[in-house]
């Protein structure tokens, strides 16, 4: 039955088998040279009706479709590319690098002595002195704080400055990190349109020859029963040569009456036997458009998820959001080339957030002998130069008359007031304790998502193994099923089926080995690890 379905869906079985063959090429490869060599194969090698030809074209078939699978088109970005231009352009991390060279400049500044002190007073009437007349006093000073003040604090400015180093370190790994993140996502979501649409065409080729098999049990259950024409013929039939005319009327009056009786009989055989096949045949062409619309439903979602997903990837590169991004057509699974142990010792000792605590406790150490020592006295050293004018009258030496005076000056201040240096100090050491309890939150903080990395990469990890054997053993029924269809021992829903599993498996392991690469980021962004240059391709 499902033979003659086939014959009158496809033409000849042979035909049906060059269609097969046809429709397991690639999508991307379809309409190219490519696939002409193929047709006018099968157009050639299907007017033999030899068994030789049909390997040749399935071996022909599967040689081409190898030689396609496995050329890769080369993209002018990768991924090692985006991360160049995101480096380079990125708000956040060209942020992080500003409030770093910022913090430099803090360094002289604190490193400077304060500015020195100038007074100059003028009288307007001058004062008379013993040797002359006092026109004009000027004083210069210069402070001096205690020793080692300006040396903690440039060692405070300097931890600081180191600390925000390592921010803008820490935000350009989690800069990296993100866009590695996006991309294989914006991959996934490629790879599972490409592969729901392969789904909606195997799909839709069940479809047709699911309505096709409709059809055909309709029409055949609409048909004749074969017991009906053997009672009319029977019925006709007389073999007593004397009675010609009761023969006749017999013979209509047999017609007449076994036409009666068969004809509700045959109606009742069509009813019983056509109804339970076309119900079935018409369930699977609406389960068939159910997962169809399913399918399309989901490529719709996922286009604008797309979409999405090009934005945000474009963002953290600082471009149009609209601008292309490229992904490959297959990616290799990552490599940490490190042990997980490596990992959680790199990360304790590496990460740039714990590094920056470190820095911070350091600058809040010299923070705490700084102000140790600006509880202790503060040296001034001037001089006073006061201007004089001669008198008419001395009342000195003559030689006394009229010379300026130079004094040198100490000033020390006196920091009696101990309240605020004791504030400064306990300020200090609060801060030093801050420090030390943040250290130990973020180191836990990092433990907690290190497990967490580890969680998804081994559970990634598990899955390509999975998936890679379940592929394989589709793959392999795909094969075996193939072969039994040349010889036309199964039908070709049962090989549409097969290779949609295999389909469906394709994605999963594309899923997986994108979540593996995506947590062996998220592990390398927490241990400060550099990314292996040769594991896209």
């Amino acid at each position: 039955m499902l033979n003659n379905i086939l014959y009158q869906f496809l033409g000849e079985p042979l035909r049906l088998r060059a269609f097969v063959a046809l429709f397991f090429l690639p999508p991307r490869h379809k309409g190219t040279k490519f696939h002409k060599v193929i047709t006018i194969s099968s157009e050639i090698h299907f007017r033999d009706e030899t068994g030789v030809s049909f390997k040749l074209l399935l071996l022909s078939s599967l040689c081409f479709t190898l030689l396609l699978s496995v050329s890769v088109h080369a993209q002018s970005d990768s991924i090692y590319k985006y991360l160049e231009i995101a480096a380079k352009n990125n708000p956040t991390v060209l942020q992080k690098f500003a409030e770093y060279q910022a913090a430099l400049q803090k360094i002289p500044q604190v490193g400077s002595l304060a500015d020195p002190e100038l007074s100059v007073g003028v009288f307007l009437s001058p004062m008379e002195l013993v040797n002359g007349n006092q026109v004009a006093d000027v004083r210069l000073m210069q402070m001096f704080p205690w020793f080692g003040v300006l040396k903690n604090a440039k060692d405070e400015m300097s931890l600081m400055a180191k600390a925000k180093f390592e921010l803008f370190r820490d935000a350009k790994l989690q800069v990296f990190y993100d866009v590695q993140r996006s991309w294989y996502e914006l991959y996934k979501i490629r790879k599972d349109i490409s592969i729901s649409e392969k789904n909606i065409e195997i799909l839709k080729v069940i479809e047709r020859l699911a309505l096709v098999k409709f059809k055909s049990a309709s029409s055949e259950g609409s048909a004749p029963s074969p017991s009906g024409s053997v009672n009319y013929s029977g019925s006709s039939q007389n073999n007593n040569p004397g009675s010609s005319g009761m023969q006749t009327m017999g013979s209509v009056q047999s017609k007449s009456g076994s036409t009666e009786i068969n004809q509700p009989s045959s109606s009742m055989e069509t009813g019983s036997m056509s109804s339970p096949s076309a119900n079935t045949g018409l369930t699977d062409i609406y389960r068939i458009q159910i997962e169809t619309g399913d399918l399309e439903n989901n490529i719709s979602l996922l286009r604008n998820q797309m979409i999405t997903s090009m934005a945000q990837f474009n963002t953290y590169l600082n471009r149009p959001v609209t601008s292309p991004v490229f992904t490959y057509e297959n990616i290799a699974v990552d490599s940490l080339k490190l042990t997980l142990m490596a990992v959680s010792d790199s990360m304790l000792a590496n990460n740039p957030m714990l590094g920056m605590l470190d820095y911070e406790k350091l600058s809040v150490e010299a923070r705490e002998k700084m102000v140790t020592r600006m509880g202790y006295p503060m040296v001034g050293l001037g001089l006073n130069y006061t201007l004089i004018s001669k008198t008419q009258f001395p009342m000195g030496l003559p030689s006394m008359n009229g010379k300026d005076m130079l004094m040198p000056m100490v000033t020390v201040t006196l920091p009696i007031y101990r309240k605020k240096y004791n504030a400064m100090i306990s300020e200090a050491e609060f801060m030093k304790s801050a420090t030390a309890e943040n250290y130990l939150a973020t180191a836990n903080s990092l433990q907690s998502e290190y497990y967490q990395a580890v969680q998804q990469y081994q559970d990634a990890k598990r899955r390509i193994k999975l998936y890679d054997n379940q592929y394989m053993l589709a793959s392999k029924s795909l094969d075996l099923i193939l072969k039994s269809f040349s010889v036309s021992n199964s039908t070709l829903t049962d090989v549409l089926r097969i290779r949609q599993q295999t389909l469906d498996y394709e994605l999963k392991k594309v899923e997986a080995v994108a979540d593996f690469n995506t947590s062996a980021a998220w592990l390398r962004r927490l241990g400060n690890l550099e990314t292996n240059g040769n594991k896209w391709k």
